[in-house]
Protein backbone atom coordinates (compact mmCIF):
# COMPACT_ATOMS: atom_id res chain seq x y z
CA UNK A 1 0.00 0.00 0.00
CA UNK A 2 1.09 3.74 -1.00
CA UNK A 3 1.39 6.72 0.74
CA UNK A 4 -2.26 9.04 0.50
CA UNK A 5 -2.06 11.10 3.21
CA UNK A 6 0.42 12.31 5.24
CA UNK A 7 0.06 15.32 8.60
CA UNK A 8 3.16 16.23 10.35
CA UNK A 9 2.98 18.96 12.81
CA UNK A 10 -0.29 20.08 12.39
CA UNK A 11 -1.66 22.58 14.74
CA UNK A 12 -4.72 24.38 14.62
CA UNK A 13 -5.96 27.76 17.55
CA UNK A 14 -9.14 28.72 16.59
CA UNK A 15 -10.02 32.77 17.33
CA UNK A 16 -12.75 33.47 20.33
CA UNK A 17 -13.56 36.53 22.36
CA UNK A 18 -12.24 33.91 25.57
CA UNK A 19 -8.81 33.57 23.75
CA UNK A 20 -7.58 31.37 21.26
CA UNK A 21 -8.54 27.53 21.60
CA UNK A 22 -5.76 24.97 20.48
CA UNK A 23 -7.85 22.25 18.56
CA UNK A 24 -4.82 20.69 17.50
CA UNK A 25 -1.28 20.39 18.97
CA UNK A 26 1.30 18.83 16.70
CA UNK A 27 -1.11 16.12 15.04
CA UNK A 28 1.18 13.36 12.90
CA UNK A 29 -0.40 10.47 11.22
CA UNK A 30 -0.52 9.13 7.77
CA UNK A 31 -3.27 7.19 5.42
CA UNK A 32 -2.02 4.49 2.93
CA UNK A 33 -4.00 3.51 -0.43
CA UNK A 34 -6.34 0.65 0.22
CA UNK A 35 -6.68 1.53 4.04
CA UNK A 36 -8.89 2.38 6.79
CA UNK A 37 -7.73 4.75 9.70
CA UNK A 38 -9.87 5.53 12.59
CA UNK A 39 -9.73 8.10 14.89
CA UNK A 40 -11.27 8.16 17.88
CA UNK A 41 -11.75 9.94 21.31
CA UNK A 42 -14.42 12.51 23.31
CA UNK A 43 -16.00 15.14 21.87
CA UNK A 44 -13.44 17.96 21.74
CA UNK A 45 -10.59 16.12 21.01
CA UNK A 46 -9.99 17.98 17.84
CA UNK A 47 -11.56 14.78 15.23
CA UNK A 48 -13.47 17.03 13.35
CA UNK A 49 -11.23 20.12 13.40
CA UNK A 50 -8.10 17.30 12.00
CA UNK A 51 -11.43 16.06 9.25
CA UNK A 52 -12.36 19.56 8.08
CA UNK A 53 -8.31 21.00 7.98
CA UNK A 54 -7.61 18.04 5.68
CA UNK A 55 -9.61 19.69 3.20
CA UNK A 56 -8.72 23.07 4.49
CA UNK A 57 -12.28 23.85 5.10
CA UNK A 58 -11.50 25.36 8.65
CA UNK A 59 -12.76 28.99 9.09
CA UNK A 60 -10.37 31.64 7.69
CA UNK A 61 -9.85 32.75 11.69
CA UNK A 62 -8.06 30.22 12.32
CA UNK A 63 -4.72 29.75 12.91
CA UNK A 64 -3.06 26.81 10.89
CA UNK A 65 0.53 25.52 10.89
CA UNK A 66 2.46 22.06 9.58
CA UNK A 67 2.20 19.99 6.61
CA UNK A 68 -1.24 18.21 5.06
CA UNK A 69 0.24 16.18 1.76
CA UNK A 70 -2.09 14.64 -0.08
CA UNK A 71 -0.66 12.38 -3.08
CA UNK A 72 2.58 14.47 -2.09
CA UNK A 73 0.69 18.14 -2.50
CA UNK A 74 0.26 20.55 0.69
CA UNK A 75 -3.23 21.23 0.75
CA UNK A 76 -2.63 24.31 3.61
CA UNK A 77 -0.01 25.85 0.77
CA UNK A 78 -1.27 25.12 -2.41
CA UNK A 79 -3.23 27.72 -4.91
CA UNK A 80 -7.04 28.47 -4.38
CA UNK A 81 -7.31 26.89 -8.21
CA UNK A 82 -5.37 23.83 -6.56
CA UNK A 83 -7.27 23.34 -3.75
CA UNK A 84 -10.83 23.30 -5.94
CA UNK A 85 -9.24 20.78 -8.33
CA UNK A 86 -8.34 18.74 -5.33
CA UNK A 87 -11.76 18.75 -3.37
CA UNK A 88 -13.84 16.00 -4.77
CA UNK A 89 -11.28 14.92 -7.52
CA UNK A 90 -8.63 14.37 -5.44
CA UNK A 91 -10.31 14.04 -1.71
CA UNK A 92 -13.69 14.11 -0.68
CA UNK A 93 -15.59 14.20 2.79
CA UNK A 94 -18.70 12.95 3.83
CA UNK A 95 -20.13 14.74 6.83
CA UNK A 96 -22.51 13.67 9.62
CA UNK A 97 -25.80 14.55 9.36
CA UNK A 98 -26.86 14.06 5.11
CA UNK A 99 -30.37 16.37 5.86
CA UNK A 100 -28.38 19.15 6.87
CA UNK A 101 -25.95 18.75 3.92
CA UNK A 102 -28.04 18.00 0.89
CA UNK A 103 -30.24 20.47 -0.83
CA UNK A 104 -33.66 19.92 0.40
CA UNK A 105 -35.00 21.51 -2.87
CA UNK A 106 -32.91 19.65 -5.66
CA UNK A 107 -33.43 15.76 -6.61
CA UNK A 108 -30.64 13.74 -5.59
CA UNK A 109 -29.34 12.78 -8.80
CA UNK A 110 -28.57 16.69 -9.54
CA UNK A 111 -26.59 16.72 -6.81
CA UNK A 112 -24.47 13.86 -7.58
CA UNK A 113 -24.16 15.07 -10.95
CA UNK A 114 -22.66 18.26 -9.82
CA UNK A 115 -19.39 17.69 -8.60
CA UNK A 116 -19.02 15.78 -12.22
CA UNK A 117 -20.37 18.66 -13.98
CA UNK A 118 -17.52 20.81 -12.33
CA UNK A 119 -14.47 18.64 -11.95
CA UNK A 120 -15.20 17.06 -15.96
CA UNK A 121 -17.46 19.47 -17.88
CA UNK A 122 -16.41 17.65 -20.96
CA UNK A 123 -18.80 15.00 -19.98
CA UNK A 124 -22.11 14.82 -21.41
CA UNK A 125 -25.15 14.54 -20.74
CA UNK A 126 -25.68 10.70 -21.31
CA UNK A 127 -22.33 9.97 -19.89
CA UNK A 128 -23.58 11.78 -16.66
CA UNK A 129 -26.77 10.21 -16.14
CA UNK A 130 -24.96 6.88 -16.75
CA UNK A 131 -22.88 7.62 -14.21
CA UNK A 132 -25.18 9.00 -11.55
CA UNK A 133 -26.83 5.95 -11.91
CA UNK A 134 -24.00 3.89 -11.33
CA UNK A 135 -23.12 5.42 -8.36
CA UNK A 136 -26.30 5.05 -7.05
CA UNK A 137 -26.42 1.57 -7.80
CA UNK A 138 -22.95 1.25 -6.15
CA UNK A 139 -24.00 2.05 -2.59
CA UNK A 140 -26.92 0.14 -3.15
CA UNK A 141 -29.77 2.63 -4.28
CA UNK A 142 -31.35 1.65 -7.85
CA UNK A 143 -30.33 3.89 -10.38
CA UNK A 144 -34.49 5.03 -10.39
CA UNK A 145 -34.09 7.19 -6.85
CA UNK A 146 -32.55 9.77 -8.85
CA UNK A 147 -35.10 11.80 -8.99
CA UNK A 148 -36.25 11.56 -5.20
CA UNK A 149 -35.52 14.79 -3.12
CA UNK A 150 -34.03 14.16 -0.10
CA UNK A 151 -36.59 14.32 2.51
CA UNK A 152 -38.31 11.06 0.25
CA UNK A 153 -35.42 9.36 1.61
CA UNK A 154 -34.55 7.35 4.40
CA UNK A 155 -31.53 8.24 6.84
CA UNK A 156 -29.66 5.89 5.65
CA UNK A 157 -30.40 6.61 2.25
CA UNK A 158 -29.57 10.20 2.88
CA UNK A 159 -26.05 8.61 3.99
CA UNK A 160 -26.17 7.06 1.03
CA UNK A 161 -25.97 9.75 -1.14
CA UNK A 162 -23.80 11.31 0.27
CA UNK A 163 -21.17 8.70 0.00
CA UNK A 164 -22.01 8.48 -3.90
CA UNK A 165 -21.90 12.27 -3.92
CA UNK A 166 -18.51 11.67 -2.40
CA UNK A 167 -17.20 9.40 -4.55
CA UNK A 168 -18.57 10.78 -7.78
CA UNK A 169 -15.14 11.97 -9.32
CA UNK A 170 -13.18 9.14 -7.99
CA UNK A 171 -11.32 11.14 -5.31
CA UNK A 172 -8.08 8.70 -4.03
CA UNK A 173 -9.20 9.88 -0.20
CA UNK A 174 -11.97 10.12 1.39
CA UNK A 175 -12.98 11.62 4.74
CA UNK A 176 -15.69 10.16 6.79
CA UNK A 177 -16.83 12.60 9.67
CA UNK A 178 -19.29 10.33 12.10
CA UNK A 179 -21.22 8.94 9.38
CA UNK A 180 -23.48 7.24 10.98
CA UNK A 181 -24.27 8.59 14.15
CA UNK A 182 -27.93 9.76 13.32
CA UNK A 183 -28.38 5.87 12.15
CA UNK A 184 -30.06 3.12 13.77
CA UNK A 185 -27.86 -0.14 14.53
CA UNK A 186 -29.04 -2.22 11.30
CA UNK A 187 -28.78 0.48 9.15
CA UNK A 188 -25.44 1.74 10.61
CA UNK A 189 -23.87 -1.62 10.17
CA UNK A 190 -25.20 -1.83 6.34
CA UNK A 191 -23.63 1.91 5.59
CA UNK A 192 -20.52 0.87 7.74
CA UNK A 193 -19.86 -2.44 5.69
CA UNK A 194 -20.58 -0.59 2.26
CA UNK A 195 -17.56 1.92 3.24
CA UNK A 196 -15.13 -0.16 3.96
CA UNK A 197 -16.20 -3.02 1.23
CA UNK A 198 -15.63 0.10 -1.46
CA UNK A 199 -12.02 1.01 0.14
CA UNK A 200 -11.31 -2.36 -0.93
CA UNK A 201 -12.94 -2.33 -3.99
CA UNK A 202 -11.75 1.25 -5.59
CA UNK A 203 -8.66 1.08 -3.33
CA UNK A 204 -8.87 4.24 -2.08
CA UNK A 205 -7.70 5.45 1.61
CA UNK A 206 -10.05 6.62 4.27
CA UNK A 207 -9.82 8.16 7.58
CA UNK A 208 -13.15 7.44 9.38
CA UNK A 209 -14.10 9.73 12.69
CA UNK A 210 -16.40 8.21 15.50
CA UNK A 211 -16.52 8.19 19.29
CA UNK A 212 -17.98 4.86 18.61
CA UNK A 213 -15.25 2.38 19.58
CA UNK A 214 -17.25 -0.61 18.26
CA UNK A 215 -17.69 1.39 14.80
CA UNK A 216 -13.98 1.76 14.68
CA UNK A 217 -13.16 -1.96 15.51
CA UNK A 218 -15.29 -3.63 13.08
CA UNK A 219 -13.96 -1.54 10.22
CA UNK A 220 -10.47 -0.27 10.39
CA UNK A 221 -7.54 -1.12 9.75
CA UNK A 222 -5.48 1.13 12.35
CA UNK A 223 -6.35 3.73 14.64
CA UNK A 224 -5.50 7.36 16.28
CA UNK A 225 -6.33 7.90 19.31
CA UNK A 226 -6.86 11.35 20.29
CA UNK A 227 -6.81 13.96 23.39
CA UNK A 228 -6.78 17.57 23.95
CA UNK A 229 -5.66 18.04 20.32
CA UNK A 230 -3.03 14.84 19.85
CA UNK A 231 -2.57 11.66 18.94
CA UNK A 232 -2.12 9.74 21.90
CA UNK A 233 -1.90 5.92 20.39
CA UNK A 234 -1.48 4.93 17.44
CA UNK A 235 -1.78 1.05 15.61
CA UNK A 236 -3.80 -2.25 14.30
CA UNK A 237 -7.21 -2.22 15.80
CA UNK A 238 -7.61 -5.09 17.51
CA UNK A 239 -4.05 -4.16 19.63
CA UNK A 240 -5.17 -1.33 20.44
CA UNK A 241 -8.30 -1.66 21.82
CA UNK A 242 -7.06 -5.14 23.21
CA UNK A 243 -4.11 -4.69 24.33
CA UNK A 244 -3.43 -0.30 25.05
CA UNK A 245 -0.77 1.25 25.40
CA UNK A 246 -2.20 4.67 26.51
CA UNK A 247 -3.81 4.90 29.56
CA UNK A 248 -6.56 6.75 27.62
CA UNK A 249 -6.93 4.28 25.08
CA UNK A 250 -7.66 1.89 27.54
CA UNK A 251 -10.21 3.86 29.56
CA UNK A 252 -12.24 4.48 26.16
CA UNK A 253 -11.64 0.67 25.45
CA UNK A 254 -12.95 -0.24 28.84
CA UNK A 255 -15.49 2.24 28.89
CA UNK A 256 -17.89 0.11 26.92
CA UNK A 257 -19.70 -3.46 28.05
CA UNK A 258 -18.55 -6.35 26.25
CA UNK A 259 -20.73 -8.83 25.07
CA UNK A 260 -20.22 -12.20 27.32
CA UNK A 261 -18.73 -10.25 30.27
CA UNK A 262 -21.34 -9.60 32.93
CA UNK A 263 -19.28 -7.57 35.07
CA UNK A 264 -18.69 -5.56 32.33
CA UNK A 265 -22.13 -5.43 31.14
CA UNK A 266 -23.43 -4.58 34.91
CA UNK A 267 -20.86 -1.96 35.72
CA UNK A 268 -18.88 -1.02 32.67
CA UNK A 269 -15.70 1.33 33.73
CA UNK A 270 -15.39 5.20 33.77
CA UNK A 271 -13.24 7.56 33.45
CA UNK A 272 -13.40 10.47 35.71
CA UNK A 273 -13.05 14.10 35.23
CA UNK A 274 -13.08 16.01 32.02
CA UNK A 275 -10.77 17.04 29.24
CA UNK A 276 -8.86 20.27 30.03
CA UNK A 277 -9.85 23.63 28.77
CA UNK A 278 -7.78 24.15 25.66
CA UNK A 279 -8.00 28.02 25.76
CA UNK A 280 -5.13 27.07 28.53
CA UNK A 281 -1.61 26.56 28.30
CA UNK A 282 -1.08 23.10 29.33
CA UNK A 283 1.86 21.85 31.15
CA UNK A 284 3.37 18.02 31.04
CA UNK A 285 1.08 15.14 29.90
CA UNK A 286 -2.75 16.55 29.61
CA UNK A 287 -4.29 13.13 30.62
CA UNK A 288 -2.47 12.92 34.04
CA UNK A 289 -5.27 14.95 36.10
CA UNK A 290 -7.72 12.39 34.71
CA UNK A 291 -4.96 9.49 34.62
CA UNK A 292 -4.75 6.22 37.33
CA UNK A 293 -1.32 5.79 36.89
CA UNK A 294 0.31 9.36 36.74
CA UNK A 295 3.41 9.62 38.48
CA UNK A 296 4.77 13.12 39.76
CA UNK A 297 6.78 13.21 36.32
CA UNK A 298 3.84 13.36 34.64
CA UNK A 299 2.81 16.71 35.44
CA UNK A 300 6.69 17.42 34.36
CA UNK A 301 7.32 16.23 30.87
CA UNK A 302 4.64 16.18 28.08
CA UNK A 303 5.59 12.82 26.49
CA UNK A 304 6.13 12.68 22.32
CA UNK A 305 4.12 10.08 20.47
CA UNK A 306 6.59 7.41 20.40
CA UNK A 307 7.30 4.02 18.45
CA UNK A 308 7.05 1.25 21.51
CA UNK A 309 6.74 -1.90 19.13
CA UNK A 310 6.01 -2.55 15.67
CA UNK A 311 3.49 -0.50 13.95
CA UNK A 312 2.44 0.85 17.78
CA UNK A 313 3.39 4.21 18.70
CA UNK A 314 1.81 6.21 22.20
CA UNK A 315 2.80 9.62 24.15
CA UNK A 316 3.03 8.17 27.48
CA UNK A 317 6.59 8.02 29.56
CA UNK A 318 5.04 5.15 31.60
CA UNK A 319 4.44 2.76 29.00
CA UNK A 320 6.13 -1.08 29.64
CA UNK A 321 5.66 0.32 33.39
CA UNK A 322 4.36 -2.98 35.89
Amino acid sequence: MSGLLSVRDLKVAYRTDEGDVVALRGVDLDVRRGEVLGVAGESGCGKSTLASTVLRLHPATARVSGSVLVDGADVLTMRWGDLRALRWAGASIVFQGALHSLNSVRRIGTQIAEPIRLHEPEVGRAELDRRVGELLEQVGLPASRRTAYPHQLSGGQRQRVMIAMALACRPSLVIADEPTTALDVMVQAQVLSLLSGLVRELGVGMVLISHDLAVLRQVCDRIAVMYAGRVVEEGPAQEVFGAALHPYAAALSSAFPRIGDPASRYAPAGLAGDPPDLRLALEGCSFAPRCPRAVDRCTAVDPPLEEHAPDRAAACIRVGEP
